[in-house]
């Protein structure tokens, strides 16, 4: 063989040769089993901390269940279920719920889009306003609620207050705890205040990503300000409008802090001397933990969760359609 032949032979070999086992086997590892082995703590934690202890609620929500009295224990299979559909205290908590939802949810949603609308347009100190609107959120909610229980008090509150200045319950101030309307409004009141500037700035992040061109070229055709935010902001941020609607959805079906310590006497859970605000968080805790009837409070926590699913649904497909989607 000849120097050109052992040279053309060299050119043919393999310009990679391939690896060996058991850099085979650590290139498969790399690649296949570690970004496995990442996300495997989350599902572990979950497992554990989030999807047992569902599973567990379902099966001690068909059994008779009483801490205080353990011989009082057995399989009860839909008796806690129909129980649930006569009991008034459950249908006047899930009044309270729902008038409580529709006053936090829906201004809230309204005024966090037209503070985001505000803070989308060139303002002086734009970075400090953006930060403000988020001090509630970070507020600490038993320190907040606190203090909004004493602005609403009924002798020295700044509520009543304010209402005087315009001329209302001068002679008899207004104890927003005695009725049902007043004590709505004040825990709606706490709500929004806290979730406001979290949704702002949900949809202010979506509202940069509009192109400018488009409002651009709304303006040459004579649409204003008012035009623009409903004809092409919101249908182009519908998402975080659909996610904010689902979000606010769950947390004002399960309000339980703000409705709490409202209350002159947190640890009763009562709502008020005549539950005119107690919502269904707080009955399930009150069941569970007060009258110490587990498999009572269990069936009550699921049937929650399905009103949450039917109810968020609803706003789901209502929101798409007003916002355009099919």
């Amino acid at each position: 063989m000849s120097l050109t032949d052992v040279r053309v032979v060299r050119s043919e070999e393999p310009k990679h040769a391939p690896p060996k086992k058991a850099k085979f086997w650590l290139y498969r590892f790399d690649n296949k089993t570690v970004p496995y082995l990442l996300i495997a703590p989350f599902f572990v934690l979950f497992a554990i901390f989030g999807l047992f202890p569902i599973i567990f609620n379902g099966v001690v929500a068909l059994r008779h269940w009483r801490l205080d009295d353990p011989t009082k224990t057995g399989w009860a299979g839909g008796e806690n279920f129909s129980k649930l559909l006569a009991d008034s205290d459950f249908w006047d908590s899930l009044l309270n719920t729902f008038g409580i939802f529709i006053l936090s949810t829906v201004p809230q949603l309204l005024i966090a889009l037209m503070l985001a609308n505000l803070l989308n347009r060139k303002l002086r100190g734009a970075t400090f306003w953006r930060i403000g609107i988020l001090l509630p959120y970070v507020t600490p909610v038993a320190a907040s609620t606190l203090v909004f229980a004493v602005f609403f008090s009924r002798d020295y509150g700044l509520a009543n207050w304010f209402l005087g200045l315009v001329g209302f319950g001068e002679e008899q101030p207004l104890d927003w705890r005695s009725t049902t309307w007043s004590s709505w409004i004040a825990i709606g009141v706490m709500v929004n205040w806290k979730w406001i500037g979290y949704n702002a700035l949900l949809y202010l992040s979506a509202m940069q990503a509009i192109p400018k061109d488009v409002y651009e070229a709304a303006a040459v055709d004579g649409a204003g300000p008012w035009r623009q935010l409903w004809r092409i902001t919101v249908p182009m941020i519908q998402p975080v409008v659909l996610f904010t609607v689902i979000l606010s959805t769950i947390g004002g079906l399960q309000l339980f802090n703000e409705p709490m310590l409202f209350d002159e006497n947190p640890a009763l859970a009562n709502g008020g001397y005549d539950h005119q605000w107690r919502t269904i968080a707080q009955l399930i805790f009150k069941v569970g933990w007060r009258d110490l009837n587990l498999g009572y409070a269990a069936a009550m926590s699921w049937a929650l969760f399905l009103i949450i699913l039917v109810v968020a649904a609803i706003n789901f497909l209502v929101t798409r359609r007003l916002g355009g989607g099919k």
